[in-house]
């Protein structure tokens, strides 16, 4: 890949991404705000001749472009991941995804740059029919201004890839686990469980039905397709692929293991209904054959996922004070 430069750098999937970028001897720009990307995250790529840090916003365009020089492959990962308050503040969604995106993409056109490799989300199915769900289901009505904001994205990098030439790689995620994860279920429910190990208040009813992908897996799956479509020179605007296990396990689930693995039995306290939240899917199973077609496989399954991100969360408490 060469020169790689990627938004969202100090974040738990994009500082992971670096890592891996570097172990395999390319060069990286890191770029981050520090919103909500953390410094020691990135300890590890500090030490390393082929890193370059930059602080930086994707809304400031003219730095952007000017931090993006010399450099020939975008990962685009910094957003505004808040599906749940998304409500409480309707322009960050728009702000920090939808048009930080349409800045990612006229820096890349300034520098001459064509390649763009876009973290978007399973969410944009909505609450879909179709489970497993292909990345050609049609798309219902958008129920999070998270999924709307990301579906915006995906269309700009599209057109830019139809209009200027781009080569870009769309990438619907399922809810990424593992180390350096600060934003989700696991570590919402092990911050009450440190606070009142007796008591666990659940949003829903618990049926809700998740799939996810261990942080590892997903950087794999990534490098996997653009090292692919580099190797066999195959010329395409866009390609879309899900990301995800191949299972699922519902929120009780979850519980479960976690409450095995701290060996608690809380009382559970649901605040009923099949959603934690206006926008939570209560069922999200991806379709992943496309991705495990070019001999990709996940090697975590779902409940090893959870238990390594909770291991994480154990020996990285601070974590809990950034994010206060």
């Amino acid at each position: 890949m060469g020169n790689c430069f990627v938004t969202g750098a100090a974040g738990f999937i994009g500082s992971n991404l670096v890592d891996r970028l570097l172990a395999d001897g390319n060069t990286v720009v890191g770029w981050d705000n520090f919103s909500t990307g953390q410094k020691k995250f990135l300890a590890d790529a500090a030490g390393n001749l082929k890193f370059k840090f930059i602080v930086g916003d994707n809304l400031d365009l003219p730095a952007l472009t000017q931090a993006m020089a010399g450099c020939d492959t975008v990962f685009h990962l910094a957003a505004n991941a808040d599906v749940r308050f998304g409500l409480e503040h309707p322009s960050k969604d728009l702000q920090q995804n939808t048009v930080a995106t349409f800045n990612v993409l006229e820096a890349m056109r300034a520098n001459g740059l064509k390649r763009i490799a876009f973290s978007s989300t399973g969410s944009v199915y909505g609450e879909t029919t179709v489970i497993p769900t292909p990345e050609n289901a049609p798309f219902p009505v958008q129920t999070s201004l998270y999924a709307a904001s990301k579906v915006a994205g995906e269309c700009l990098i599209q057109s830019y890839c139809e209009g200027f030439g781009f080569e870009g790689y769309l990438f619907r995620f399922v809810s990424i686990l593992g180390e350096r994860y600060t934003h989700g279920h696991i570590f919402d429910f092990y911050r009450q469980l440190l606070e009142h190990p007796d008591r666990l208040n659940v949003l829903g009813d618990g049926t809700q039905r998740k799939s996810y992908l261990y942080i590892g897996d997903c950087v794999d799956a990534m490098l996997q397709v653009i090292r692919m479509q580099t190797a066999i020179k195959a010329k395409h605007r866009v390609e879309i692929y899900n990301l995800g296990a191949d299972e699922y396990v519902r929120v009780n689930d979850s519980i479960r293991f976690i409450c095995q693995m701290l060996n608690l039995n809380p009382r559970i306290e649901y605040s009923g209904g099949n959603k934690g939240w206006v926008g939570d899917n209560p069922f999200i199973f991806l379709d992943t054959k496309k991705i495990r077609a070019t001999g990709w496989n996940n090697q975590f399954s779902i409940q090893r996922g959870i238990i390594r991100t909770l291991e994480w969360l154990q020996q990285n408490r601070w974590v809990y004070e950034k994010r206060k």
